[in-house]
């Protein structure tokens, strides 16, 4: 289970409260990706706390519990939209390289990006994470169509939580969290 229990970041007036657990859908709704950012560990949480099966997110735990998370942005920008690195260790890359390799030899990114509905940079990014098998998939801004990709991840034990403001998204979740 993922919570946040009266978080506040920085340039937010009010806090947020969420529990997302495996097996459903949770929108956040607004479109407010930093709310996506601080459950990464990116954003600095000025009050409350974020935590995983109990376990807090703190600036030292944040990247092993990354470990655990796959994000989706909504695109690729230029600049980047995470302002903080941490970088891999050795193993992740060795692990992510031959995780790359055996999807692209196996055909299994294409086929993947097939099931995600979408088409273009969306449904690469999708579907990456969920060759990743991470347990929790943040997503920033899915369309429409990736709606039962995403509802097949609930259905395998994942958590889901999704960053929209589209009502057809939104509609098609089983947390609504304003």
């Amino acid at each position: 289970m993922l919570e946040l229990n009266d978080v506040l970041i920085h340039g937010e007036q009010s806090t947020l409260s969420m529990m997302a657990r495996e097996g459903q859908l949770t929108c956040l709704v607004g479109g407010n990706v930093r709310w996506l950012h601080a459950i990464l560990g990116f954003e600095p949480v000025i009050s409350g706390f974020i935590s995983i099966d109990g376990e807090p997110l703190t600036p030292r735990s944040a990247a092993s519990m990354r470990r655990l998370m796959a994000f989706v942005p909504d695109s690729l920008d230029a600049v980047g939209q995470i302002n903080v690195y941490d970088p891999p260790a050795v193993q992740d890359i060795f692990a992510l390289k031959a995780n790359r390799q055996q999807a692209i030899s196996n055909g299994l990114l294409s086929e993947e990006m097939k099931r995600t509905g979408t088409t273009g940079i969306k449904a690469q990014l999708l579907a990456v994470a969920g060759l990743l098998n991470r347990r929790i998939l943040l997503i920033d801004s899915p369309d429409v169509a990736s709606l039962p990709y995403l509802r097949h991840q609930a259905d395998t034990g994942h958590i889901v939580v999704i960053c929209s403001s589209n009502n057809a998204v939104i509609s098609a979740t089983d947390n609504v969290v304003e």
